[in-house]
């Protein structure tokens, strides 16, 4: 394998191989235990291996995985989907968050005959050509990799988060020729960054306006933030939004939904939406019996003590130790970062100003004593993660934190 890894984002993680997972805890090939904050980059918001969620997919598979044609458990899925939401009225399931964005490009710029897509600097849709793009400054997007086809995001505007004068300044010039807005609502892969107050009443203000479609990519924001995802949480509804990583209790699944005369055009077969595994058996279980729990026992409340508890932990042990830590976001899901002048961080440029370096070093320091978390800085909360985790990752803390001081003291290393 390429790098050792089947992901890029897996390059600069701490080399460990794991041979389980369960509920909030990891454990390596070596028989280390780790309490995890990671949860696979987001997907195992109910914790590792659900055995409700597993047993139904078992189940479901058993009958048969893929059919070429419709069964039963797709409406279920898709009924109790845009039940638990709450605003969309119709839905289609996908394998990946990847591909439901592209989905609802291809939709947006159908309904609008417009080819321009607007962006926000730090936010990630996909690794496809097409979004994987930065800003230049001057609104213009630019490649984040090498091989990228300059023609894929020739039409792309790069707009900075929260920055409404830009926004304003960007459908000035170009409202006619602008398809869609995508934008992560809370800026939950690079920052934890949420929406000023205000902002996404603009989005959805311009786009009225310009008769250009709102898309939120709820790929790690859907029912992380609330059940009825950023929509619930933040008061602003788009007009399509992709789903995954918490949609289906670790399982690979993912879902475009939105208004239904959006949607329909997918129905009509002139806007092309497909894939072999959409819809699987194992998918619609998944979902299934992931928004039965989530309904059924919802653990948003215990989620929100828990990822208090812990960021107020955090910053006391770091205060002790002399780690300049600073923590933002909500309880389950929040960013943790490293600055010698702390400053909220509202956009990319904010983010870019801490010392990035040396927090990959010390979540590399939080692995060696037991707690698995990103090197970018973002922590997720599970609903598997109780009193007794909470204990357990906050001695882990602190003995990592020592051990970084107590290595600085000794002037053998530097956070």
């Amino acid at each position: 394998m390429p790098g050792g890894v089947n992901s890029n984002v897996r390059l600069t993680a701490p080399r460990r191989f794991f041979a389980r997972a369960q509920g909030a805890y990891l454990w390596d090939v070596d028989g280390n235990d780790y309490v995890d904050y990671l949860l696979g980059q987001g997907p195992a918001f109910l914790g590792h291996a659900e055995p409700r969620v597993n047993e139904a997919v078992a189940a479901a598979s058993r009958l048969g995985m893929v059919f070429g044609a419709q069964h039963p458990l797709e409406i279920e899925a898709a009924e109790l989907f845009c039940e638990t939401v709450g605003w969309p009225e119709m839905v289609r399931f996908a394998v990946s968050g990847t591909e439901a964005v592209q989905a609802a490009l291809r939709l947006a710029r159908a309904t609008t005959g417009r080819n321009v897509i607007v962006h926000f600097d730090g936010q990630y849709h996909g690794w496809l050509d097409n979004v994987l793009v930065s800003g230049d400054g001057n609104f213009r997007a630019v490649a984040r990799t090498i091989g990228q086809d300059p023609n894929a995001f020739s039409d792309a505007l790069v707009l900075p988060w929260n920055d409404i004068a830009a926004l304003s300044d960007a459908f000035a010039a170009h409202g006619e020729e602008i398809a869609c807005v995508v934008a992560e609502p809370m800026m939950c892969n690079a920052g934890a960054i949420l929406p000023d107050e205000g902002f996404l009443e603009m989005l959805r203000e311009v786009c009225d306006r310009s008769g250009a479609i709102l898309i939120f990519d709820e790929v790690i924001s859907g029912f992380r933030l609330a059940a009825g995802g950023a929509a619930e949480t933040f008061g602003v509804r788009p007009d399509l939004a992709t789903y995954g990583k918490a949609l289906a209790g670790g399982w690979p699944v993912a879902a475009i939904a939105g208004r239904s005369d959006l949607m329909e055009r997918f129905g009509a077969g002139d806007v092309v939406h497909a894939g072999t595994f959409n819809g699987s058996t194992m998918a619609c279980a998944a979902v299934i019996a992931t928004l039965q729990l989530l309904r059924d026992d919802p653990p948003y409340e215990r989620i929100a003590v828990h990822g208090t508890a812990l960021i107020a932990g955090m910053l006391e042990l770091a205060e002790t130790h002399g780690i300049p830590l600073q923590v933002q976001g909500l309880p389950c899901a929040f960013h943790a970062s490293l600055s010698d002048q702390p400053a909220a961080i509202r956009t990319l440029d904010d983010l870019l100003a801490t010392d990035q370096a040396a927090y990959a070093r010390l979540a590399a320091t939080l692995a060696d004593h037991g707690v698995w978390v990103a090197g970018r800085g973002i922590w997720y909360v599970s609903a598997a993660h109780g009193p007794s985790e909470l204990d357990m990752a906050l001695a882990r803390i602190d003995a990592a934190f020592e051990a970084v001081a107590s290595a600085e003291g000794a002037g053998k290393a530097r956070v």
